[in-house]
């Protein structure tokens, strides 16, 4: 799954006329006001369900980790809930949706084995290459045998 930037660039110019537009027929069906009220109320629900499904991930990462295992879905679903978070700070209905569809229990697990197909797939095909590093800050490494000047021997037996 190959994402251009030209589509990229549609993506962000067209999802917040929808949305804009969307709020805007909320408005004028009901009012202004309440236009205002459901983005505040979508966000304050939503950065609640984000912070408690953000522990709950987390607790299940250190059970993983303390279980010997790899919390690779944990971590996917860590991914979901902080995208969700993101989504429903942002202001809009579109958004509001797929933000409490990634962060509610109920219907996370579907979209976390949807983006592990995804991701798996896009490995497989070479289109995501995984690199590793020893870090930034690493000394040179001397394989060079210690020499015998350096080492002292302290004999606890003798008596001075």
């Amino acid at each position: 799954m190959k994402i251009s930037f030209s589509k990229l660039l549609l993506l962000f110019i067209f999802v917040p006329f929808i949305e804009l537009f969307i709020l805007l027929r909320i408005a004028d069906m009901t009012s202004p006001l309440t236009a205002f009220a459901l983005i505040i109320f979508t966000g304050v629900v939503g950065a609640y369900f984000a912070k408690q499904q953000g522990r709950k991930v987390v607790e299940a990462i250190n059970r993983d980790i303390a279980a010997g295992q790899m919390p690779a879905d944990s971590l996917v679903n860590g991914v979901c809930v902080l995208v969700g978070g993101i989504m429903l700070l942002t202001p809009g209905i579109l958004t509001d949706i797929l933000g409490f569809a990634l962060v509610l229990p109920l219907t996370r697990p579907l979209l976390a084995t949807w983006l592990k197909i995804k991701f798996s797939g896009m490995i497989g095909s070479g289109n995501v290459r995984v690199y590793r590093t020893d870090g930034f800050y690493q000394t040179p490494q001397n394989n060079e045998p210690l020499d015998d000047d350096d080492i002292v021997i302290i004999n606890e037996d003798e008596e001075e």
